[in-house]
């Protein structure tokens, strides 16, 4: 069979077992017209990598004019929850349970994931968008952008938008391996987060829910724990999007909550009817449980769920670092459809959830009450 014959992923397969460990020169020197695509492409990225809301803006924007580049969609309900895990730290509950020392190091370890996939996904959107707009491939210029060379074969393969399947596969296999070095296995983060908090991280907080919102106050999504664990992150991906994409019209839900749903941070996007970005509590007061069921009791005040602009200030990140995070060609294994559907069942444990950690809030401050 020739290659041209071939599937995609074959034909992907095919193409990394050529490339070597070494990262590839770079090539002939740059002509002025691509020097000043590079150009816009890392001056647009920087304008829309100021914060989560900016981000999560971006990634929508863009697949509502790409739509054929699923990601985008899949990246954009990912990183609201990535901002609502952030405003948790300044939420209610969290306030009463890490001190700050501990919160600011959770953002920053949150901030800085976030940050970094999208310097490192976004100009592969732009670039995508200029070929489209050509007619003609101009993947070449990813090595310039410090895009790994797995992500330049496939857009080789599939820029032509035959396969969003494999092409969004390859994309989660891409950030999630490239946020293992630079984050997961940072000694920082491990010491400071991942270490310190992981029974917390598993065990009691929201962080490991993945929510996608659709319609009315309605949720699906899954739940991931073990965050420590490529494969796992991986795999995780890969259900997340059979969960939004595997059925039409809830695709088509969550998009249009998505559109008319701003993303700014605070839990009260999704469920207005028990989180608001207004604090109605009295400082000091010790109060009564007010959750059951995902619902709040009769007369009680609702959660504290900031925006992100009034949680956290814009932070200047560090250079990404340097290096490409591909070696072996067996990775394509996960780009593979297995066809396994997940209905993404999520409410009754993310009720739980909410639950135990108001239990978990309310029994540290009455101990701190009495000492």
């Amino acid at each position: 069979m020739r290659n041209r014959e071939k599937p995609p992923v074959e034909r992907i397969r095919d193409e990394l077992k050529k490339k070597s460990k070494k990262a590839p020169p770079l090539g002939t020197p740059l002509i002025p017209i691509e020097k000043n695509l590079l150009e816009k492409v890392q001056k647009e990225t920087i304008i829309h990598n100021v914060n989560n809301v900016t981000r999560t803006k971006a990634y929508l924007d863009f697949y509502m004019r790409h739509p054929e580049i699923h990601w985008a969609f899949l990246g954009h309900m990912v990183s609201r929850n990535g901002g609502y895990n952030m405003t948790d730290l300044k939420g209610e509950f969290l306030t009463k349970l890490l001190n700050r020392k501990d919160r600011n190091a959770f953002f920053a370890f949150l901030e800085r994931g976030n940050w970094l996939i999208f310097q490192d996904v976004y100009p592969q959107f732009l670039l995508y968008e200029e070929s489209v707009k050509q007619n003609q491939p101009l993947f070449y210029l990813l090595p310039r952008l410090n895009v790994s060379t797995f992500m330049e074969t496939v857009w080789n393969q599939l820029w032509r938008g035959e396969d969003s399947y494999t092409l969004c596969m390859a994309l989660i296999v891409n950030e999630q391996s490239y946020l293992e070095k630079r984050v997961v296995q940072n000694p920082f983060y491990q010491k400071e987060v991942l270490n310190k908090f992981e029974f917390i991280i598993q065990d009691l907080l929201s962080f490991n829910h993945i929510l996608f919102p659709h319609g009315t106050g309605k949720l699906r999504g899954l739940t991931l724990h073990q965050f420590k664990s490529l494969h796992e992150r991986i795999l995780l991906g890969k259900r997340l999007y059979s969960v939004l994409f595997h059925d039409k019209d809830l695709l088509d839900e969550t998009v249009n909550w998505a559109i008319n749903h701003p993303h700014t941070g605070s839990r009260k996007d999704y469920w207005p009817h028990m989180f608001n970005n207004v604090n109605e509590g009295v400082p000091g007061l010790t109060f009564p449980l007010r959750l059951k069921n995902c619902k709040l009791r009769k007369g009680a005040r609702k959660v504290y769920s900031p925006n992100l602009e009034y949680a956290w200030k814009n932070i200047s990140q560090p250079e990404a670092e340097s290096g490409d995070w591909f070696e072996d060609s067996n990775v394509v294994n996960y780009l593979v459809n297995d066809n396994a559907l997940f209905n993404g069942e999520i409410k009754n444990e993310y009720c739980k959830t909410i639950e135990r950690l108001e239990i978990t809030a309310l029994a540290k401050k009455t101990i701190n009450f009495f000492e």
